[in-house]
């Protein structure tokens, strides 16, 4: 790279590379902003930095569903958006031609799957399998999936057909209520946090949409179908820290009214060891809409109150408390008040109660060939175990009868439907410092649903690579099979080992001598079912456990998912205080590891991870053709823009092709290396280039060589035409400066010969007024002077000096009054020169004369003052005793010399 441009120094090599960088990722990333980007597979390069910026710049910017090769990034928001589930937008997502071309949104993925099992062609089942962690938004998705299946598989041809589709629509969703009341719970994570898999199986038909059979079938909900896996019964008798059991016990205890807690014992205030944090209250917690969506879907009243009298037998059964035995042959005595705990319990489940004491405390034992029967008093440990294992035993039974009755009223028959969609809802992968059995059985479930994954996105991208064009093998990653060996393997693994935690047969027995109906129907006594747990001699069958049952159940549904076209959304939980607008990327990064979607980045990295378009590949790398001297003069080149009319698709793809052979013609020459000999794989595809992150750095390196060339060129250029520019604008700038200087000379001349006219035609007109004014007074003197004296003034001539001065009075004295009695200026000597210029008396000595101002005389007189005679000389004088200018109206000859009149000063000849 350049150290030095236009004098001035580039940086270090760590600022070159770090600009190189951002240059870089500014053109990888350079066709949207990353909140643009509605797929993480445009996202260049596919790293996990990338991926947890892009999802944290469109969470910011309120866009919560992003795409992810085949799986849907779903980000809880925290908030209510009540637009973005509306039905109007489940409309427009299912008449939209292509929704896949709208704003991902779980909308898209249901009807992907909606128009995939109603095709013609070959109709196939669909799948959707929902995962994340505690507090995710699992339960919110499935329930908008089951309401957007609901509302778009309804029949607008048939009224019988629709009102069906309506009510299978409500009884699925009145089933969500009781299912998360009886299989929700509080958590650390999640206030209504699903304790239990589902797997929701919405059954359709097909139906003519009109009656010609070329006329495509629209699909029918005509049913649904629930399968559960693996309730988190340890919840009943055992709760973590700051958590709470399920739902239902605390609705029960306070929603239930006054009779019904007289009837099931449950006092206001009391206090239950399986119910800890009753002060908690939650929107979760409300009894009555458990009951309402109970009575919709078939429980009447009288089943309702058994149910919930046998699930308060269950909290009386938890203060049973019982002490350490002093001898070992010895049951373990109850603690104080636990009997009437025992009491209580086995009247709400109608046991007997010295049965039920004596089975939580005593252990039976068959050994032997002959199945001899031993009696052994348990511990005091291994009773609380054999209270909890029977509490559990009751509301497991108690669910599973639930999601029967669920399934009775919103089943169908199996031949009125013909496909279906699944909803898999599978609380993902969690580690606590304590694990249950149960969480065992739910990673391990995972692990299984994470190989699944793996294997059908590595088949997508195989498919994506064929139809490019690309020869392409298998990319090896790592796979989770060795840890699925460690729990599942044969002979000796997890499983095998903990098979052995089977239900205590007399606990079952105990059960079904209950009188309550309820458990008569929970715990039937079936002839087949004592058989298998009481087997004898070599007939011995496998006992039914926890994790075998589970295993079975997990092998069908995966055979369920196999045999289904699968759809992924993964929903992620952005922080764990459930604020909005809240993005930890740590807790992100660590949820994106356990579903499975960073083993999909790493997936993508070992192949191609960078895939640019041909078009944007030639912007950026094609003027590498320099540095090969016969491709920069090829005859292949793009078609001008003014006849690109002309160009047919087929002879522009060629054109690109050939563009692009001679760039990747380059790679050779760029690997100047030993070790670079052989340059990254990088393949042509035909409508991407697909290359390695070596392969781009190689690239890179070749355009900044060019792009160096380059820049020396246009350095040298640039040199001598800023030269010539500076000399030409010097020159420019003196003729510039002449021209102005003149313009501002004639500009000022012109100002001072405006201003001086201004200033003359001002002072000829106060000369005019003055002499106006001067004039009418002297003449109003005249006429009353020359009415005092007997002959006209006319008839006695005045001397010429006389005359002169006279003249020069009538112009000028004005002016010399005002000037010598203004406040400011010329004064004494200089005032006095400044009168007698004024006034152009004749020439003589100036001695003769003398002024006198307003200053120094006594008062000031009026130069409207009317002149006066004098009886000494008969000229008229002012009021001050001065000589007036003015000739006596009785007198003759002119008026005497060096007179003045005016109210500021006079002026006097000199005795």
């Amino acid at each position: 790279m350049l150290q030095q441009v236009n004098g001035h120094s580039s940086g270090s090599d760590a600022h070159g590379g770090e600009s190189l960088r951002e240059d870089l990722q500014e053109f990888l990333g350079g066709e949207a902003p990353l909140h643009q980007l509605d797929d993480l597979t445009k996202v260049n390069p596919v790293t996990l930095e990338t991926v947890l910026r892009c999802l944290q710049a469109r969470y910011t910017a309120d866009t919560f569903y992003t795409n992810a090769g085949c799986t849907l990034v779903a980000l809880n928001p925290f908030k209510p958006i009540p637009q973005l589930y509306s039905p109007e937008l489940m409309q427009e997502y299912h008449a939209a031609p292509q929704p896949q071309k709208l704003k991902p949104h779980i909308f898209t993925v249901g009807e992907q799957t909606y128009r995939s099992v109603k095709s013609l062609i070959e109709p196939v089942n669909q799948s959707v399998v929902v995962s994340g962690e505690s507090g995710a938004g699992k339960t919110w998705t499935s329930r908008c999936l089951m309401k957007f299946y609901a509302v778009v598989a309804a029949s607008p041809t048939s009224w019988e057909n629709h009102k069906i589709a309506e009510r299978i629509e409500q009884r699925i969703l009145n089933s969500n209520p009781v299912m998360e009341a009886f299989g929700n719970a509080c958590t650390l994570r999640n206030n209504n946090s699903s304790r239990f898999g589902k797997f929701i199986q919405l059954q359709l038909n097909r139906q003519l949409m009109g009656s010609s059979l070329l006329v495509p079938r629209a699909q029918q909900m005509t049913g649904a179908a629930v399968q559960t896996y693996l309730l988190e019964k340890t919840r009943v008798a055992c709760q973590a820290s700051s958590e709470r059991n399920f739902h239902i016990f605390y609705q029960i205890c306070k929603g239930a009214s006054a009779d019904e807690r007289l009837q099931w014992h449950l006092p206001e205030g009391a206090a239950f060891s399986w119910l800890p944090n009753p002060e908690r209250t939650l929107e979760e917690d409300c009894f009555e809409v458990t009951r309402e969506a109970m009575l919709l879907l078939g429980i009447d009243a009288p089943t309702q109150n058994n149910i919930f009298q046998a699930l308060a037998g269950l909290l009386h059964l938890g203060n049973t408390r019982f002490a350490d035995s002093e001898d070992e042959a010895q049951p373990c005595p109850l603690m104080d008040g636990a009997e009437c705990s025992v009491r209580t319990s086995a009247s709400l489940l109608r046991l007997p109660e010295d049965p039920l004491l004596e089975t939580l405390r005593i252990r039976t034992i068959r050994a032997g060939r002959r199945q001899q029967v031993f009696r052994k008093p348990c511990s005091r440990a291994e009773c609380d175990t054999r209270r909890d294992c029977l509490a559990k035993l009751v509301y497991a039974r108690l669910f599973d009868w639930l999601v029967s009755v669920i399934n009775s009223s919103i089943c169908a028959d199996p031949d009125s439907w013909t496909t279906f969609i699944g909803l898999l809802d599978v609380y993902g992968f969690e580690s606590f410092p304590t694990n249950s059995l149960e969480q065992l059985c739910i990673n391990y479930a995972n692990e299984k649903l994470q190989q699944h994954f793996v294997a059908h996105y590595l088949r997508a991208q195989q498919e994506e690579y064929t139809a490019e064009g690309l020869e392409w093998s298998t990319v090896s990653y790592q796979d989770n099979q060795t840890c699925l060996d460690l729990i599942e393997g044969s002979p000796i693994s997890i499983c095998s080992l903990i098979n052995e935690d089977p239900i205590p047969p007399e606990l079952t027995r105990l059960l079904q001598q209950s009188q309550d109906p309820l458990l008569k129907v929970l715990f039937p006594a079936d002839p087949e079912e004592k058989s298998q747990e009481e087997p004898s001699g070599q007939s011995r069958a496998p006992v039914l456990t926890v994790v075998s049952k589970f295993k079975a159940s997990l092998e069908q549904l995966l055979q369920v998912l196999h045999s289904t076209t699968p759809h992924y959304i993964r929903c992620i939980k952005p922080n764990s205080q459930g604020r909005a607008q809240m993005f930890h990327q740590e807790e992100v990064l660590s949820q994106l590891e356990a579903c499975g979607l960073v083993e999909t980045i790493h997936i993508s990295a070992a192949g191609f991870p960078i895939r640019v378009s041909h078009r944007n590949f030639l912007e950026r790398y094609e003027l590498l053709r320099r540095l090969c001297p016969g491709a920069a003069a090829s005859p292949h080149g793009p078609p001008p823009d003014e006849g690109r009319s002309e160009w047919s698709p087929h002879s522009e793809q060629a054109t690109l092709q050939a563009l692009l052979q001679d760039i990747l013609h380059t790679l050779p020459a760029l690997a100047r290396a030993p070790a670079e000999a052989t340059p990254a794989p990088v393949h042509c595809g035909r409508t991407k280039v697909f290359m390695t992150d070596s392969t781009l750095e190689l690239l890179e390196r070749g355009r900044a060589q060019v792009l160096e060339q380059c820049a020396r060129c246009i350095q040298g250029g640039w040199r001598r035409h800023r030269g010539r520019k500076q000399e030409r604008q010097r020159r420019a700038a003196v003729l510039i400066q002449a021209a102005v200087r003149s313009w501002l000379t004639r500009k000022h001349i012109q100002r001072l010969h405006a201003a001086a006219t201004v200033i003359k035609r001002a002072w000829q007109e106060w000369r005019i007024r003055m002499a106006f004014l001067a004039s009418e007074e002297l003449d109003g003197v005249e006429e009353q002077h020359s009415s005092q004296v007997t002959c006209s003034p006319s008839s006695f001539p005045l001397p010429q000096a006389q005359t002169r001065l006279l003249g020069a009075v009538t112009r000028f004295w004005p002016l010399g009054l005002v000037l010598a009695n203004a406040a400011v200026g010329a004064c004494g000597f200089r005032r006095k020169l400044v009168v007698f210029a004024c006034l152009p008396l004749p020439v003589g000595s100036l001695s003769s004369y003398t002024v006198q101002t307003a200053q120094e005389q006594a008062g000031v007189t009026s130069i409207r003052a009317l002149p006066q005679v004098s009886r000494v000389t008969g000229w008229p004088s002012c009021q001050d005793g001065s000589r007036s200018l003015t000739p006596h109206r009785g007198g003759q000859g002119a008026e005497p010399r060096g007179h003045s009149r005016s109210r500021t000063g006079a002026v006097r000849r000199a005795s």
